[in-house]
């Protein structure tokens, strides 16, 4: 509990830090003026590291995504911090089928992991700030694709579905910073031994350019205890972890690169919201860090 307090006094640290560069040290984005039309998206991709962003993408997009995270780096220059140890990668294609709708399928390496998704966007920040935040819903449905033995005696086909649901709301402060705030529900219909089915979750992000194509970003994924949900209210130390990451993001008009490091080798959401505890420690250390990249790819039909 300690740690989480920790992490949430940073958390809010940071965000308020760069509240008040904005009022303080930075004049008004060419990008927010008089008149109410949408301002720029608050992010120059649809993901930011592990976490969705509120942007879409024009009519007619498709994106290919690659999602890869390394081992822990906790054997060092054993296994080259990470790069020989166990991996995990996603592939990803998503569709806007309207400006505001887009519709996402992914395949993952660990548990054969299969997931669709949608996100919906419901405002969007204008430039005069008469809307002053963007806002966009998420949603994932996953399927479990590992061999039936990994379910117990009691298996059922619906044990493999898992459910995580997203608002997620952003602020770009200017051309240079741009944060979001993300609460969400996550739903397992089977849970491992002594993990909760349920998770409430809050997720914290942002963005600061330091030139025109590249930024550093970071990301925070706080799993809740709250008791009203909880199953094993005395064994914490079985329950998801938060996940930390921070990185660099390097974008072009159809690509874009990011290679961080974060506290999580799942990379589907309902994973690191609800089942980030591979190193079963409470305490935030070095060796709990996994390197890790993200690349898409757009074309416009």
């Amino acid at each position: 509990m300690k740690n989480k307090n920790m992490i949430v006094r940073i958390s809010a640290i940071l965000i308020m830090a760069l509240m008040m560069i904005q009022v303080t040290g930075y004049a008004q984005a060419d990008s927010l003026g008089p008149d109410n039309s949408p301002a720029k998206p608050a992010f120059e991709s649809g993901y930011l590291i592990d976490q969705q962003t509120t942007n879409g993408y024009i009519k007619n997009t498709l994106e290919f995504v690659i999602h890869h995270r390394f081992g822990s780096v906790k054997n060092e220059a054993k296994d080259l911090y990470g790069i020989y140890g166990a991996s995990n990668i996603r592939f990803g294609l998503n569709y806007s089928f309207t400006k505001n709708l887009l519709v996402g399928i992914g395949t993952t390496k660990n548990k054969k992991f299969q997931d669709v998704s949608v996100k919906y966007s419901i405002l969007k920040q204008t430039k005069s700030l008469s809307i002053p935040v963007s806002v966009s819903f998420f949603e994932s449905i996953g399927l479990d694709g590992r061999a039936n033995s990994a379910f117990g005696t009691q298996y059922k086909f619906s044990d493999r579905f898992s459910y995580f649901s997203q608002l997620i709301i952003s602020h770009r402060f200017n051309d240079m910073i741009s944060l979001q705030v993300a609460p969400s529900f996550t739903h397992y219909n089977s849970a491992d031994t002594l993990m909760d089915h349920d998770k409430v979750g809050i997720s914290f992000a942002g963005r600061v350019k330091f030139s025109p194509q590249s930024s550093f970003i970071f990301g925070v994924d706080l799993p809740m205890k709250i008791k009203s949900i909880r199953e094993y209210h005395a064994l914490s130390a079985n329950q998801s972890k938060p996940n930390i990451s921070f990185g660099v993001d390097v974008e072009t008009s159809a690509h874009a690169f990011q290679i961080f490091i974060s506290t999580a080798q799942g990379i589907v959401p309902q994973e690191i919201m609800a089942k980030n505890n591979l190193l079963g420690s409470d305490k935030l250390l070095i060796s709990q860090f996994m390197l890790g990249f993200n690349i898409t790819r757009l074309w416009n039909f």
